[in-house]
């Protein structure tokens, strides 16, 4: 029940396709940020919203890196707000970045086929992180944190969404639902943590100053909400998914009104070197403000420094070039795409 094999997040997305039936809209992989209960009028704004507020904490005009990017929609969400100099994307399934490749281009983004858990990036060439709903597909958060820890430049941040198990399950319906849903998502037991364990797991990796604001209300329940409507009423779904759609509904609401699960966003920064008789500048408390108001919570913007996002000692993978390619990608100061994704050939066309 709990073997996955080497790859679960990806298996789980190949057999899904881009056009779920079940996304919140289309093209979008993570469950919104909501004002209403759940309407399909708000709902590609919610999924926005989401990756909005994210991406407000990052700061402005840097080079930051989007860790399990879905489809590459969330990326021109990411390219609007934080108006990066340079946008990498990573994600360990190499057919979204082939299905998101025109989404990339769009957002003017470096696809990568790479592991959260170990990052085909130099050490201290980021200066922003985000990674919008994916941390629990990760291998390890443990290692997710500490690659943060290692690719980030001191002062830069971290933004995150993701799903807490605030308790375990306990009666056999609950201990059903929690067993189904790490197998049909591809989920490990090792993931499961409370929000302070989350926390926690960030600090130990060396992070500073971290954040988390739970906010289940808005983003599970409304997103419950949406789907029985969907499925109370007509849809174009074969019969069996539409049963199996079902049974996962009332698992997941179950899981969530029983306060077994929850939902997060976690900010922290890379502290910068201790200097002495200095000052530590302030940085926003975002507990006291809406979630979907950038405005006020992004951190200044990092001191400039070169910038090489290299990998250091990974092996280029098949298809895309999952590593050291992005050593061969600079020229004239610039970073060239590659026009046939699936082979990694250069096109020459540059990303400005």
């Amino acid at each position: 029940m709990f073997k996955q094999g080497g790859n679960p997040a990806a298996r789980v997305y190949e057999s899904i396709g881009p056009d779920f039936f079940l996304a919140v809209a289309p093209g979008w992989l993570n469950l919104g940020l909501w004002e209403g209960p759940g309407s399909e009028g708000e709902a590609e704004q919610a999924c926005r919203r989401l990756v909005r507020t994210l991406a407000s904490a990052l700061p402005t005009g840097e080079v930051i890196l989007d860790v399990g990017n879905g489809l590459g929609t969330q990326d021109c969400v990411i390219a609007e707000t934080s108006r990066p100099r340079r946008l990498v994307a990573v994600n360990i399934t190499e057919w979204q970045l082939t299905a998101g490749r025109d989404r990339l281009r769009q957002a003017g983004a470096v696809p990568v086929a790479g592991d959260a858990a170990r990052l085909p990036i130099a050490d201290q060439t980021m200066d922003g992180i985000i990674s919008v709903e994916a941390a629990f597909h990760f291998r390890s958060l443990k290692a997710f944190f500490a690659e943060c820890h290692r690719v980030l430049r001191p002062g830069g941040v971290l933004s995150i969404s993701d799903i807490s198990v605030q308790r375990w399950p306990v009666t056999p319906a609950e201990l059903l639902a929690g067993l189904t849903q790490l197998r049909v998502f591809g989920l490990r037991r090792t993931m499961a943590m409370t929000a302070e364990q989350i926390a926690a797991q960030a600090r130990a990796a060396g992070l500073a100053e971290v954040q988390v604001r739970r906010c289940g209300e808005r983003v599970i329940a409304p997103a419950l909400r949406l789907t029985a409507q969907r499925l109370n009423s007509t849809t174009a779904a074969p019969a069996g998914q539409h049963a199996a759609a079902r049974l996962l509904l009332r698992q997941v609401n179950l899981l969530w009104q029983r306060q077994i699960i929850d939902y997060l966003l976690l900010r922290a920064i890379r502290p910068l070197p201790a200097q002495p008789h200095a000052t530590p500048a302030a940085q926003p408390d975002l507990s006291g403000k809406r979630l979907d108001d950038p405005a006020d919570q992004r951190p200044a913007t990092t001191a400039h420094q070169p910038d090489t996002p290299v990998a250091a000692d990974s092996e280029p993978g098949r298809g895309f070039r999952s590593a050291a390619w992005l050593a061969d990608l600079r020229r004239d100061g610039r970073l060239f795409w590659f026009g046939d994704l699936r082979c990694g050939r250069r096109s020459g066309e540059p990303l400005r």
